[in-house]
């Protein structure tokens, strides 16, 4: 018997969504694979671990498939390897183009938060991927995060900082334990325990931009 849930995803046309699903979606052919978390002397690692599974600092990642465009988009699921790509190369989370780039900074697109941090954005550690000018419009208008509330924010420094994924913890014994999602710099002894799924840049020296001055009517 379907469900309320699955008749809704059976009205989804998804043939009209495919030109405005994001560079850093993930689709349904794109399935994450479940390796087998094992604890080691310094952290944690996969039992069938290869040299491809950990970045330059030595940190483990989730694996998932490439095969964009194939299958359904999953717009709550962002893609690791592609946002890893957006945000060190950094490209436009929504058509993975360069970021637009300014003498007051690179440009990103956030929720608002700024009545719970007096001083946001700056210094926060952000793993949303920067965007492009053309792109700002249909990324406000779409991303329904974003519709809650959007603002264009130019970073003159934006070092990368660490990532986010799931920390476990010790158990004493080969299984380690799940413990939360969450963002760890790579500095932090914890990275060692953390299977990231999203790259982090830190934003310093922040200019907040008037959404309407990029989306003039």
């Amino acid at each position: 018997m379907a469900t309320a849930h699955s008749r809704a995803e059976q009205h989804v046309n998804v043939a009209a969504l495919r030109p405005f699903t994001p560079y850093i979606t993930s689709w349904s052919a794109e399935r994450a694979e479940r390796p087998t978390v094992v604890e080691r002397r310094s952290g944690i690692g996969y039992l069938d671990e290869t040299v491809y599974d950990r970045d330059r600092h030595g940190v483990l990642w989730v694996r998932s498939l490439v095969r964009q465009g194939h299958g359904e988009p999953r717009f709550a699921i962002v893609h690791p390897l592609r946002q890893r790509r957006a945000m060190r190369q950094l490209l436009c989370n929504v058509c993975g183009g360069p970021a637009d780039r300014a003498e007051d900074g690179v440009l990103w697109l956030l929720s608002d938060l700024r009545d719970g941090w007096p001083s946001w954005p700056e210094r926060m550690g952000v793993n949303e991927p920067p965007v492009c000018l053309p792109c700002v419009r249909v990324a406000s208008r779409m991303c329904p995060a974003l519709r809650k509330g959007a603002v264009a924010v130019r970073a003159r420094e934006h070092p990368i900082a660490g990532v986010h994924g799931l920390v476990y913890r010790t158990t004493g014994t080969v299984s380690p334990e799940p413990v939360e999602h969450t963002n760890v710099a790579y500095e932090d002894p914890a990275s060692r325990w953390v299977v990231a799924s999203k790259l982090v840049r830190e934003l310093r020296d922040c200019a907040l931009i008037p959404l309407e001055s990029l989306c003039p009517s």
